[in-house]
């Protein structure tokens, strides 16, 4: 098992350790939280395992690692409204509930890891979709996501990482 550890001030300048390295890292616009609540663009503190990864075989080759790996395609969605009873997990598209198509026209979800977070099961309006992805061009923060470069994110995955743990605000280890 590889945890990396996620610190950060703000959503500007975190950083992920994992095996001796200083990963750059976007998350969300309001940083860290104990306390996430849906669309509060903050990136929830806890233990994250990561559970799957999607990827754009038009656009990169698949990641090599132990998670279930697929592809995407354009009816890839994630339910993100509290009414739907699927709430918080994987849909095909069209879905009624509001939600995040996968399949984007920029780069940020050409690979795509489904973080365990309010999975298990889910809780209405705790927080949905926190994935880990590649960053936006300008390294904007996420809307509650992490996001690393493409080499980090592949060599990541390919050494087996299994889990992010997201640090309190201030707190470092």
């Amino acid at each position: 098992m590889i945890r990396a550890i996620l610190q950060s001030n703000t959503g500007l300048d975190a950083q992920l350790h994992c095996m001796n390295r200083r990963i750059p890292a976007a998350i969300g616009a309001n940083g860290v939280t104990l306390h996430k609540i849906e669309g509060d663009h903050a990136t929830p503190v806890g233990i994250l395992p990561l559970r799957r990864v999607f990827y754009r075989a038009d656009r990169v080759a698949a990641p090599v690692c132990r998670l279930p790996v697929e592809p995407l395609s354009p009816h890839d969605g994630w339910c993100d409204d509290p009414a739907e009873s699927d709430y918080n997990q994987y849909v095909i598209l069209p879905h009624a509930g509001r939600h995040e198509r996968l399949w984007r026209d920029d780069h940020v979800y050409d690979i795509i890891v489904v973080l365990g977070y309010n999975d298990s099961p889910p809780v209405r309006g705790r927080g949905s979709a926190i994935f880990l992805h590649l960053p936006q061009t300008g390294g904007r923060p996420t809307e509650g996501c992490i996001a690393v470069p493409e080499s980090d994110l592949r060599h990541l995955l390919e050494m087996g990482l299994s889990e992010i743990e997201v640090l309190p605000p201030g707190m470092t280890r």
